[in-house]
């Protein structure tokens, strides 16, 4: 009978038998943030895959472009392929400078401007991609601290109820509930701490290669510009 006596509290305090004692609203609330956590893991891998990717592309882009290899060589090499980062601005670039002159280009000035135009609008497109979901992370970060603690006042409010019904103040009558409204607040630390700093690595990560997709777009830029003064000196 002792042994009995020292399992079943410690029964009672486990993670799973918590979840089940505790009220249908602190479970909602446990529930929610689970499925957050693992929403929020899940982006976290995708991301840190699709960085390294990216990283590993305008690496080999980097390479081939400045290896000397004419760009209409280049471009016809790329243009049928799915491409992405530097690439996808190169092929932007290219096909908006092929198209001018298929059509007689005029203007300069007009044409460095159309040309920039569709590097900046290939770059967005990008950007956009490599950061979306990333808002997600930050919302988690923020919020389910917040959830989590409601989770924890609603079964407090619950435990008092209890303790207000069975007139005792005893521990083993007020521990049960207390520990089940503080796990929704664990829990909600455990969506959110690995989502705020996952949001800062990754937001640092995506500016970094932004940077270095916008460093090549204004290098390109004016590669092209010294093209375009050789190509159509007396109308710049």
């Amino acid at each position: 009978m002792e042994n009995l006596t020292l399992v079943e509290p410690a029964a009672q305090l486990s993670i799973w038998a918590l979840f089940w004692q505790a009220g249908w609203v602190v479970k909602l609330v446990m529930i929610g943030l689970l499925v957050a956590s693992i929403w929020t893991w899940a982006i976290i891998v995708d991301k840190l895959i699709s960085y390294g990717r990216m990283r590993s592309a305008l690496n080999r882009f980097e390479q081939v472009f400045w290896s000397g290899q004419s760009l209409e060589e280049l471009y016809r090499t790329l243009s049928d392929r799915k491409t992405t980062g530097m690439a996808s601005i190169f092929i932007a670039a290219m096909r908006e400078w092929k198209k001018s002159f298929e059509k007689g280009a005029k203007s300069a000035l007009a044409l460095q401007t159309r040309i920039d135009k569709a590097m900046d609008l290939a770059l967005s497109r990008e950007m956009e991609r490599m950061e979306s979901r990333l808002g997600f992370l930050a919302t988690i970060g923020s919020a389910a601290p917040f959830i989590g603690l409601f989770g924890t006042v609603v079964g407090i409010m619950t435990s008092f109820q209890a303790i207000a019904g069975s007139k005792s103040t005893n521990l083993a009558v007020v521990a049960p509930g207390i520990a089940e409204a503080l796990l929704a607040t664990a829990i909600g630390l455990l969506a959110a701490i690995p989502a705020v700093i996952a949001y800062n690595k990754l937001s640092t990560d995506a500016s970094k290669l932004a940077s270095r997709m916008e460093g090549f777009a204004d290098e390109f830029s004016a590669i092209l510009s010294r093209q375009i003064d050789e190509k159509v000196p007396q109308r710049a």
